[in-house]
């Protein structure tokens, strides 16, 4: 494996039917794109070394548009679509939906159980998404409030609420067990504390991002800025999270 990712792999805890050549991972994002933005590069190295990776986008994108007189229903089945391709240019084959009204995404019970439904169903051994402390970047970026609901209730679907069989026991009689994460990456943050060095798959992740055509409609400016915006002082290109280790 590529010597950047070991930091990824230090204190696993491998266990049970899970190996160095079965391990899974899931992007949890609040809109078509956002995983694109916070892990493509990593996850393009990771699946490159054996892991198994799943989307899933919690809302369904509808209101990601300037045209007033867009169709939402068309939209939304545009941005799907877009977030398959986006997947298939970093060897991702599953990707979901909870189909939430973008821009509306509350924090409440029922979302809660669907993060965990998703996590029991997959069994991720760790999960990238927004961190929910983040409320904008140094360059202005505001990470609205659709991504750190997203952060916070995928951190409490992790723990303990997946974990914890008193939690949604209705999910044993659909055959679903309990299931603990090892690890969440946080993207967007601003506590980093793991830089994956993105640099020989940059092209990718720019692929990646450029299949969203109803978000970039220029491409070629988009790809530029990009690379101008996510240089490194040294020349590399870096992925960074806030890597948080459940010991529970």
């Amino acid at each position: 494996m590529p010597s950047n990712l070991m930091s990824l792999f230090d204190g696993a805890k491998l266990s049970g039917a899970v190996d160095a050549q079965n391990r899974k991972a899931m992007i949890i994002a609040a809109h078509p794109d956002d995983g694109e933005f916070g892990a493509a590069g990593t996850a393009t190295l990771l699946t490159a070394t054996g892991w198994a990776f799943r989307y899933l986008i919690i809302t369904d994108g509808s209101k990601g548009s300037p045209d007033q007189n867009v169709n939402t229903d068309d939209l939304k089945a545009l941005r799907l679509a877009e977030q398959h391709d986006a997947a298939q240019h970093l060897g991702i084959s599953g990707v979901a939906s909870l189909n939430h009204v973008d821009g509306e995404l509350a924090a409440d019970r029922i979302l809660l159980g669907e993060i965990v439904r998703e996590i029991r169903m997959y069994k991720p051994e760790i999960i990238f998404t927004h961190d929910p402390e983040s409320m904008f970047s140094g360059t202005g970026w505001i990470h609205h409030s659709d991504h750190r609901v997203t952060g916070q209730m995928v951190i409490d679907a992790v723990y303990p609420a997946a974990r914890d069989i008193l939690n949604f026991p209705e999910h044993l009689d659909e055959g679903l067990t309990t299931h603990n994460v090892q690890t969440i990456y946080l993207w967007d943050t601003e506590k980093p504390n793991i830089h994956i060095d993105i640099s020989d798959v940059l092209d990718r992740k720019i692929s990646a991002l450029l299949s969203h055509k109803s978000q970039f409609p220029n491409p070629k400016s988009f790809a530029q800025q990009s690379r101008q915006m996510w240089q490194d002082s040294d020349g590399k290109y870096r992925e960074e999270f806030r890597r948080l280790d459940i010991w529970a």
